[in-house]
């Protein structure tokens, strides 16, 4: 039988921490749904790349004075076991992420949680349940990605080391705290490593924590040792994690990673539209 994820880092943390540290860093793990390439029979719960389906009123996101948004993938919100998560997922209906990826300017607009005018850039629509839809043909000026199935698994998830969590369930930290151990940070590392495309649970930045990012552009862009900054962090969840996919043909910068990230409380609401967007990459 495979080792689950939880029973994996659960170990690591023993092998790595003093006993009450560890016991501490196992409790902010948290459930996340790590999605891969259906295969076999496996059950299809989304898919990468390929058109979407949108109902007849809604136009294709464009972010306008740039153009229209690439269609990077969806998810069928009732294929997800989603029960499994700490956060609000809708039980039915449909998500779909759009992103302006570069195609139609060479990747010189950026789209960053620090530049509002950029934010049209990246959009998640919900289609609910029962509402008709038809597959859109893709603008003329887009060249769509090509349709990879997915499938999910739960999967447990790590705090980045450094994330606003971490500092507050250990403060103070010392730079020579035992979480941030060499070998801690590596079997970290290793573990996590591969694709991962992934809804809920902790996101898996490329650089620095991601929900840091977008809580600096939520709060208006403020100075980065702003405390405020940290407490709003402690406000965002990660809803959809897209990794660089070579079957897709997704490449994020160097071999970076999207990320969705959304309060819960407007999670729980369907507001979407409040979803905040960052990428990194290598």
């Amino acid at each position: 039988m495979t080792q689950s994820t939880a029973d994996t880092l659960h170990t690591l943390a023993r092998a790595h921490l003093p006993h009450e540290i560890a016991e501490r860093w196992i409790g902010l793990l948290r459930p996340g749904l790590r999605l891969e390439k259906a295969t076999g029979t496996a059950p299809v719960v989304g898919r990468l790349g390929g058109l979407p389906e949108l109902p007849e009123n809604e136009e294709w996101p464009v972010w306008e004075g740039h153009g229209p948004l690439s269609f990077v993938a969806s998810l069928d919100c009732a294929a997800l076991p989603s029960a499994a998560l700490d956060i609000t997922m809708p039980a039915d209906g449909t998500l779909a992420f759009f992103y302006f990826d570069g195609q139609l300017d060479d990747g010189c607009a950026v789209v960053a949680p620090d530049e509002p005018d950029s934010w049209a850039g990246a959009r998640v629509l919900y289609v609910p349940a029962g509402v008709a839809v038809a597959e859109r043909t893709a603008p003329e000026t887009m060249q769509p990605y090509p349709e990879v199935p997915l499938t999910a698994r739960v999967e447990t998830t790590a705090p980045y080391l450094w994330h606003p969590v971490v500092y507050r369930e250990f403060a103070p930290m010392p730079d020579d705290h035992p979480v941030w151990d060499d070998d801690f940070q590596e079997a970290l590392w290793d573990h996590f490593e591969g694709t991962e495309h992934r809804i809920g649970g902790h996101a898996h930045p490329v650089q620095d924590e991601v929900e840091t990012e977008v809580a600096r552009g939520a709060l208006g862009s403020p100075p980065w040792d702003d405390p405020r900054i940290k407490e709003e962090a402690l406000r965002w969840v990660l809803l959809a994690q897209i990794d660089s996919d070579d079957d897709a043909d997704m490449m994020w910068g160097d071999c970076g990673a999207l990320y969705w990230l959304i309060r819960p409380e407007d999670l729980a609401e369907r507001r979407f539209d409040r979803a905040m967007f960052t990428w990194q990459c290598g």
